[in-house]
């Protein structure tokens, strides 16, 4: 019989005024006793909701079964049926807006911690393993994935488990896309990243970095040049935007993505490293997504006073709750309602001020929250000689300015079958970022996923 405890058994964490004076995971996991009593608040219920919510459909009621025997390896067995990244989904995953929303325990209480079982089943699986992923022989075709992120691992996995060669190429000297330059270390420590990948090169899947699709290689040579049967897009969205107001050129304003990659992937935190970044006293960050909490909590850790600048209030904010909720226990101020309109420097070009103008909640927009208006004559100023813009970013324009025929969509993403990934260039397929602009880590793992199953389809109708 289940446990009807209408609240959910809580993740252990690291202290906040510990966590902040460095990047060690925030997040400690639960153990043995912890998961089996967590495992057995689910009804098992007979149509199954939570799966429904889950974009790779993880066999979400069998796996937590087996947990709650204490049958760990086999609940792996069962997400890694549907899911490449267990380790990762298990940390980033946005279950509280998916599966976890769709649970029944949800109506009357919490939910059951979907997402923390799935973390749990995943790291033990990863410290009690005792031999390899078993390589699978390549007879039904060779595939090339452009990106090594979520949606080309995803990809990539999928097709590598039901025999095809498969390669990704990379642009950056380091595998992983955004799972590795974009979220800390303290949200998704990189060996979690770095074990993931490690798991895909033993069932056969080869990744070549530094390559560049569209400079050092173009698509048509991928099939020309390279015999490859396939093509999948999964480039991701790198390309930052900005508010294009004045003074966003001043020295001390970053993109995000600039920021965190600096950190992320060039370790720019650590003592040793040959590129630091290092903030002065006071940092703003300008966004609400779970990107500008990132930045926000990274500026934390290198010693900053670090506040959020949001245009709209705290219910609007998309970022996680709970990343929200850690940031604020972090000491990091929200200014709610405020909107920067200029960034004032000093005489030697860097950053000193942000103007920022108050805003007021009007009618809803197009994406369904109010929409914020601007008050006349209620601009104040804020210190800020560090100013990180975490404002959203798009596909880089490279593989559609070198790609003849590959149609893409205005504000610069391709075009591509919501349920196939199907472009329309011949044997071409693109999901994640590169297609829907910058979402979740699920989501583009369940694009990669579904077009695995298109490129599997295509290429054996061509035999």
């Amino acid at each position: 019989m289940a446990d009807m405890s209408l609240t959910k058994h809580l993740m252990p964490v690291l202290a906040p005024k510990v966590r902040c004076t460095n990047f060690e995971e925030v997040a400690l996991g639960y153990d043995s006793e912890t998961a089996i009593a967590e495992a057995k608040r689910c009804l098992n219920c007979k149509h199954k909701p939570c799966i429904e919510g889950c974009p790779v459909k993880i066999h979400i009621p069998e796996f937590i079964a087996e947990v709650a025997e204490g049958n760990f390896e086999k609940a792996y067995e069962i997400i890694s049926q549907s899911s490449s990244l267990p380790s990762v989904c298990g940390r980033v995953c946005p279950q509280e807006t998916q599966c976890e929303q769709k649970c029944v325990r949800g109506i009357k209480g919490e939910p059951v911690g979907i997402g923390y079982l799935e973390r749990f089943v995943a790291d033990y699986h990863a410290k009690n393993k005792t031999e390899a992923n078993k390589k699978i022989e390549a007879t039904k075709g060779r595939v090339a994935v452009i990106g090594s992120g979520p949606a080309g691992l995803s990809c990539a996995g999928e097709l590598a488990k039901r025999g095809y060669e498969v390669t990704i190429y990379e642009a950056l000297h380091a595998a992983g896309g955004v799972l590795t330059y974009g979220i800390p270390e303290f949200r998704l420590p990189k060996t979690i990243v770095s074990e993931e990948i490690e798991g895909l090169k033993q069932l056969g899947v080869k990744i070549e970095t530094n390559v560049v699709i569209g400079r050092t290689i173009l698509i048509d040579e991928l099939f020309s040049d390279y015999g490859f049967d396939a093509v999948f897009i999964g480039s991701g969205a790198g390309l930052p935007k900005f508010m294009n107001i004045e003074g966003e050129e001043l020295k001390g304003v970053y993109s995000a993505n600039e920021f965190l990659t600096r950190i992320n992937l060039m370790k720019g935190h650590c003592e040793d490293t040959h590129t630091p970044v290092k903030l002065s006293k006071k940092t703003v960050v300008v966004g609400g997504g779970n990107v500008a909490m990132d930045a926000a909590r990274c500026a934390k850790r290198l010693g900053a006073d670090v506040s959020i600048v949001y245009r709209r209030t705290k219910n609007e904010l998309p970022a996680r709750k709970e990343e929200v909720e850690h940031a604020i226990e972090e000491g990091i101020e929200f200014k709610f309602l405020t909107n920067p309109v200029k960034i004032l420097g000093d005489e030697n070009g860097f950053a000193n001020k942000i103007v920022c103008r108050k805003m007021q909640l009007s009618e809803p927009d197009a994406s369904g929250r109010a929409r914020p208006v601007e008050v006349e004559g209620s601009d104040f100023e804020i210190e800020a000689d560090s100013i990180i813009m975490a404002l959203g970013t798009s596909p880089n324009p490279i593989i559609r300015d070198t790609t003849e025929g590959l149609e893409t969509a205005k504000w610069g993403g391709i075009i591509a079958n919501d349920e196939t990934g199907l472009t329309s260039k011949e044997g071409v397929f693109a999901g994640g970022d590169a297609v829907s602009g910058a979402a979740t880590v699920i989501l583009a793992m369940g694009a990669g996923k579904n077009a695995a199953n298109a490129i599997d389809e295509y290429i054996s109708s061509k035999k």
